[in-house]
């Protein structure tokens, strides 16, 4: 219900570019998919909701080709038409093995086990934030450990400028606002990350309520700023 309630990406885009997401808002400009991005969502499936949910939603590997023994290539007719039969998105047999991986090392730390062992996934809010109907869809949510949110990344010696430069605290700043709206309490955020390639690492950041009190002081600046915008469209 993107077109009805505001998400933290589109209000990112508001924040840092208002006419870039105007044109958005407006369908003038499509949104964008890319591979990286389906082997995050495909990554978050399995480690957040199971390994059935994940079988369940993405087909893996693709036909063989009977004179070589190999696989047909991503690009061929046979493989386009698996995929279309399939009725869901592919993944290669070495992204599988990449989620698997990124799911071992998650389930091995004993801080981010910890925060996974009982909550619920993917769970939606929608509220008004400023006057501003608003969603959220959070990663985890746990009534003793609080929101926690999974993010893959190249390396974790980046974390916290990839924190920085993609606005993970903006984003978790306004999860914990709706939830504060619907709950009427201020839960704990953690934020999980794993490596996407060898090794594989994962650490652990729970952000302070400092960190996030000054976010959420900018969110909720850009949001009167949007509420204002299209009050006078």
């Amino acid at each position: 219900k993107s077109r009805a309630y505001l998400g933290s990406h589109r209000l990112a885009e508001f924040r840092n570019n208002a006419p870039l997401f105007r044109k958005r808002e407006l369908g003038l400009i499509p949104d964008e998919d890319r591979p990286a991005f389906l082997l995050g969502r495909a990554a978050h499936t399995y480690i957040l909701e199971g390994q059935v949910a994940y079988e369940a939603t993405y087909a893996i590997g693709g036909p063989v080709n009977p004179s070589t023994g190999a696989p047909f290539g991503t690009r061929t007719r046979a493989f386009q038409a698996w995929a279309e039969a399939k009725g869901k998105p592919v993944l290669s047999h070495d992204q599988a093995l990449q989620i698997e991986a990124m799911q071992a090392s998650v389930l091995a730390h004993p801080v981010a086990a910890e925060l996974l062992e009982e909550g619920v996934a993917e769970g939606v809010v929608r509220t008004e934030l400023s006057g501003v109907p608003c969603q959220g869809r959070f990663d985890w949510l746990s009534g003793t450990q609080g929101l926690v949110d999974l993010k893959t990344c190249e390396s974790l010696d980046w974390l916290e400028a990839d924190a920085r430069n993609y606005g993970y605290t903006y984003q978790l700043a306004f999860y914990r606002a709706l939830l504060a709206k619907v709950a009427g309490t201020l839960f704990p955020v953690h934020l999980i990350a794993v490596e996407k390639r060898e090794p594989y690492r994962c650490g652990v950041w729970r952000l302070t309520n400092e960190l996030l009190a000054a976010a959420d002081r900018e969110n909720e600046a850009a949001l009167v700023r949007l509420k204002r915008c299209r009050e006078t469209d």
